[in-house]
């Protein structure tokens, strides 16, 4: 005999067989849909597909893994380039060279030479190298070792690169035949010296964007006494802040991330 066929299954049986066309049950499947009656996966439950496994991030929004490279990957990879090109043209002799070294006699004798002389000083190593100095024993005394570490580090990078640079593109300075002017090594040491330590400095103070820009304007003032004064060539500057500036990225990401290590422990 055959059996009178059972009446269709609800979500919960066990054994669910094909649904059957009903009217007024299209949006039965749509969760959170008004009117839908049950809807086939109860919206308490955690979803198993893997994407319903992510977290939030912050702000509540979906984390994203792997991380997705951020604005100083950018910002290393754009100030190394632009360094490569100048460096090119200096060595080629192309035309930003030539236009260098063409606008440099407008600039140079401008202003008192005593001004000129003591903005260019602020990259000597008797005054740069105190200043950072002073830094590295504050943040050593306040616990922060891996910070000091790598601000010396990045450091001692600075003669490493622009010794070997100078030797190579041997340009000769504005003023004398003897070559090594290429890139500025004074610009290098302000740079450094003075950005390492508001690197440093940063997490002692409630506003931390005075440092970067006292920085700044320090490394800023620097190159224009060294122009003034005759000491390099315009682009001699410009190249050592774009070098110099990618050395800085390098230590404000490994700094955060020895930070980040020791807020886990």
């Amino acid at each position: 005999m055959r059996e009178t066929p059972r009446p269709q299954g609800t979500a919960g049986d066990s054994r669910a067989e094909l649904p059957q066309p009903c009217p007024g049950r299209a949006l039965a499947h749509t969760t959170g849909a008004p009117g839908s009656g049950t809807p086939h996966r109860s919206a308490g439950r955690p979803p198993h597909t893997p994407r319903g496994e992510r977290h939030a991030g912050q702000g509540g929004r979906p984390g994203t893994s792997p991380p997705v490279p951020g604005r100083p990957a950018f910002l290393f990879v754009t100030l190394l380039c632009v360094f490569a090109v100048i460096t090119w043209q200096v060595v080629s002799d192309g035309p930003l060279r030539r236009l260098d070294e063409r606008l440099d006699p407008s600039l140079t004798g401008h202003g008192p030479s005593w001004l000129a002389e003591g903005l260019s000083d602020l990259g000597s190593m008797p005054v740069a190298l105190p200043v950072l100095a002073l830094a590295i024993g504050y943040a050593l005394w306040r616990g922060l070792r891996r910070r000091a570490l790598i601000a010396a580090a990045t450091m001692a990078l600075v003669p490493l690169l622009v010794v070997p640079l100078k030797e190579w593109t041997a340009r000769p300075g504005p003023f004398d035949p003897a070559t090594g002017y290429y890139p500025s090594g004074h610009t290098a040491t302000a740079m450094v010296a003075y950005g390492a330590a508001a690197l440093l400095l940063s997490p002692f103070v409630r506003r931390r964007w005075p440092l970067p820009v006292a920085a700044g304007v320090l490394t800023a003032a620097t190159g224009t006494g060294l122009v003034l004064h005759g000491y390099h060539w315009p682009l001699d500057v410009l190249a050592s802040c774009c070098l110099c500036g990618a050395l800085l990225v390098l230590s404000s990401t490994g700094m955060r991330r020895s930070s980040s290590r020791t807020l886990r422990r």
